[in-house]
């Protein structure tokens, strides 16, 4: 993971988390690829088609989107336009990253959960299932996607704001592999 001084226990703990959950997902995608690589064998060979199969593969698509995007974040995969960033030294990256996690990232992620949960809620208290006859019986744990989302990201921004204090603070040297160089034309 990491190559240098040891992380902090906390920052570590979420890293490892992070980590394992997302490289967990990451099946999600060849699983994706394969049913629906199947719904169009049989729609277009057999004239079969499948309600719980294609809902599935929506099912995969926001499980590894909303439970994968603490990842995304802690490998700086999200887009941003960085027109001045990029420019940046590695401590002032950090400041933006920091003062971005505090001020937009975690305010906005607890508004998701605090909006979402009545949702939720109100779609678990009826077993909400597919609008679609035949369909997964299962859109409550769809929707319960969302609030986990929100918290994955806290828990992932709270890493964050750690590891950016330590690069501010010089206790952590800035990320390898993090130049954005791929985005310069």
């Amino acid at each position: 993971m990491n190559r240098g001084p040891s992380l902090p226990a906390p920052l570590a703990w979420i890293d490892a988390i992070t980590e394992r959950l997302g490289k967990a997902l990451a099946w999600l995608v060849m699983a994706m690829m394969l049913i629906q690589f199947l719904i169009v064998v049989l729609r277009y060979l057999f004239n079969f088609n499948s309600i719980p199969m294609q809902e599935s593969v929506m099912y995969m698509h926001a499980t590894l989107f909303l439970l994968a995007a603490g990842y995304t974040l802690k490998h700086d995969g999200h887009v941003r336009v960085d027109i001045f960033y990029r420019t940046f030294s590695p401590r002032k990256q950090a400041w933006v990253d920091l003062l971005g996690t505090l001020l937009l990232l975690l305010p906005f992620m607890v508004f998701v959960i605090a909006t979402s949960l009545g949702y939720v809620g109100k779609s678990w208290a009826i077993l909400e299932g597919s609008p679609d006859t035949g369909g997964i019986p299962g859109v409550f744990l769809l929707k319960t996607l969302i609030p986990l989302f929100a918290g994955l990201m806290i828990l992932q921004g709270i890493g964050e704001v750690i590891r950016k204090s330590l690069i501010i603070g010089g206790r952590l040297p800035p990320q390898e592999g993090h130049d954005h160089t791929e985005e310069r034309v």
